[in-house]
């Protein structure tokens, strides 16, 4: 959601700064990313995101579903039952509704 469909990705090596490891990894990163379909590489004019807004909704909800599995999983660890974290939810929205906010933070 940071970047648009089709925007232009910064240079691995402004990539690599801003995400403190080496610029060699990043490129495996990038790599790795144009394997899946995600980003693609125009010559002499960089990397991009891909257009292709199925392909991003489906790699954002299997990424949702991970971190959705993780919190459930931490919060059962932490002995809480479904019904539990069910509640705890309820209770976010219920205080944000009541805030005027309209989205969990």
């Amino acid at each position: 959601g940071v970047l648009a469909p089709g925007e232009r990705l910064q240079s691995v090596r402004d990539l690599a700064v801003e995400a403190g490891v080496n610029p060699n990894t990043m490129q495996r990163a990038l790599s790795e990313l144009e394997r899946d379909g995600l980003v693609y590489s125009q010559r002499t004019s960089g990397r991009f995101v891909t257009e292709e807004s199925s392909m991003i909704d489906e790699t954002r909800r299997t990424i949702a579903q991970q971190y959705t599995k993780d919190f459930l999983e931490a919060m059962e660890r932490l002995g809480y039952t479904r019904e539990d974290i069910t509640n705890i939810i309820e209770g976010f929205k219920k205080e944000d509704s009541e805030n005027g906010d309209t989205q969990v933070q």
